[in-house]
């Protein structure tokens, strides 16, 4: 990537980022659409000194590119006749579905709750080739008021229990009556059967399961849709 293609703005942020961190692009290749994904290049340099397992809740998720998000990057950038429909990625992290799903004609809002988070994430849009994407703070304890959207997405965004309920605020005020949500998350993850459980209170739920070879290992994927019941 020759980052003197960048816009100004965006060339200016990756500029302020790399003097902190060495960094890299991820190719993903999702349709006819390669995307690109800034990240730090050395997790151990972005850490410093803390440890990771110390207190997981604190650990930087949003630093890697998850098995999940590529799948529901496939899944929304596959999507066919999306022109004028809106879409917001809750936790999106490197960025990946949001980027996929504005590739495939989607009016794209992606949300994430820190400031170097969204500057990794324009820069990335910008790589990609990429315009019309709306970048905002979402705090999902205090959520802002939005127009509702046609679809909302999310994958691996169900890491503390304690956010269940306030995602589950944001999905009935955030999703249009007759819109759909889609998660993905990994088989292994616990917390997706105890959120699902109370979820279907409020909506109807469908299942996939899809596969992923990744590091010559296969993982499992689950996607989720869930409508409002009627």
């Amino acid at each position: 990537m020759d980052i003197r293609n960048l816009p100004e703005r965006e060339r200016q942020i990756y500029n302020r980022i790399r003097a902190q961190y060495r960094l890299t692009f991820d190719r993903l290749k999702v349709g006819e659409k390669e995307l690109r994904l800034l990240k730090v290049a050395d997790l151990a340099e972005f850490l410093g000194d803390k440890d990771p397992f110390a207190n997981v809740s604190e650990f930087p998720f949003w630093i890697r590119l998850w098995d999940a998000a590529m799948i529901l990057a496939y899944v929304l950038g596959s999507q066919k006749d999306v022109a004028g429909k809106k879409l917001l990625e809750l936790g999106a992290g490197l960025g990946a579905p949001g980027l996929a799903a504005a590739a495939a004609g989607y009016g794209v809002t992606i949300s994430d709750y820190e400031d170097i988070i969204m500057d990794f994430q324009r820069v990335s849009a910008a790589a990609s080739g990429l315009e019309g994407i709306e970048f905002i703070h979402l705090d999902w304890l205090n959520p802002p008021a939005l127009d509702p959207f046609d679809m909302v997405v999310g994958a691996e965004i169900l890491f503390r229990e304690t956010f269940f309920q306030p995602l589950l605020t944001i999905f009935k005020q955030y999703l249009k009556k007759d819109g759909m949500i889609i998660l993905a998350h990994d088989a292994s993850r616990q917390s997706l059967p105890k959120f699902l459980k109370l979820a279907q209170d409020d909506f109807e739920i469908s299942l996939k399961k899809q596969t992923i070879k990744r590091d010559g290992k296969e993982r499992l994927i689950i996607i989720n849709r869930l409508r409002h019941k009627n």
